[in-house]
């Protein structure tokens, strides 16, 4: 399915993250708009098609009727498979592989991508349905990363758990009612960390495959952290054992 990003100020946003862009859509007798020019000559220092169209395309293709005459379409984003992150951990004694058990926020999936980018994750691995999918958004708010991390999408997350584990992976599940914490949990070595969707956590037969499960340390009243935040601390813990086990 085609990804478009409507209106001036997404599509600025759209330009400045370099999210690959197929073309620009702009209708057919706008009046004139320096933010509008200034989007097109940006484009074209860019190479990107620039084409004329009559409004009423734009409202058809319009998700939110929104787009102030101007559109674009996004590249479609190129997913890895499960295959791709294990060859991407082959040889690796220490590799993390983060499992999303339909996250449904394009903006969760992006900074999650952020996160594992940064601490040398091989990769991401999220189910192809009821789930977010690598949207412009997405990328936008990975700030790059989705360029640099394979994300692969899967039918069956079960099965692909199965497999991470006959490939020598540990999973651990991040859930609120366990009983051990990140810190004592066994987080060395090769970890599928799996975290759940933001309302209603691990679904039962993913959380039945878990070898283990960990929740973060709270002294705080409020509820826990967000899917994204609350990945970020697991993965930087993972990260800061490899560098202890190393010392």
């Amino acid at each position: 399915m085609p990804s478009y990003i409507e209106g001036r100020r997404a599509i600025e946003e759209a330009l400045s993250a370099e999210i690959p862009l197929l073309c620009i859509m702009v209708a057919s007798g706008l009046k004139p708009d320096r933010g509008i020019d200034a989007i097109l000559e940006d484009a074209e220092r860019r190479k990107i098609p620039i084409k004329y169209v009559k409004r009423p395309m734009l409202d058809a293709i319009s998700d939110h009727g929104s787009h102030q005459g101007i559109m674009a379409e996004a590249k479609p984003y190129v997913y890895a498979t499960l295959n791709d992150l294990i060859k991407a951990a082959q040889g690796k004694p220490e590799a993390l592989i983060i499992v999303l058990d339909h996250v449904t926020d394009p903006g969760n999936l992006g900074a999650i991508a952020r996160s594992a980018e940064v601490v040398g994750a091989c990769g991401l691995l999220i189910p192809n349905k009821r789930a977010a999918q690598v949207t412009p958004y997405a990328q936008k708010a990975s700030a790059g990363a989705v360029s640099h991390l394979p994300i692969a999408r899967e039918a069956n997350l079960t099965s692909c758990l199965n497999k991470l584990k006959d490939e020598g992976f540990w999973v651990i599940g991040a859930s609120e009612k366990a009983s051990e914490t990140i810190w004592e949990a066994p987080l060395e070595g090769r970890i599928a960390l799996v975290m759940g969707s933001e309302g209603e956590g691990i679904s039962r037969l993913v959380l039945e495959t878990c070898d283990v499960l960990v929740a973060l340390p709270q002294v705080g009243a409020i509820g826990s952290l967000n899917v994204a935040q609350a990945t970020c601390a697991i993965a930087y813990e993972w990260m800061r054992r490899q560098f202890k086990g190393s010392e």
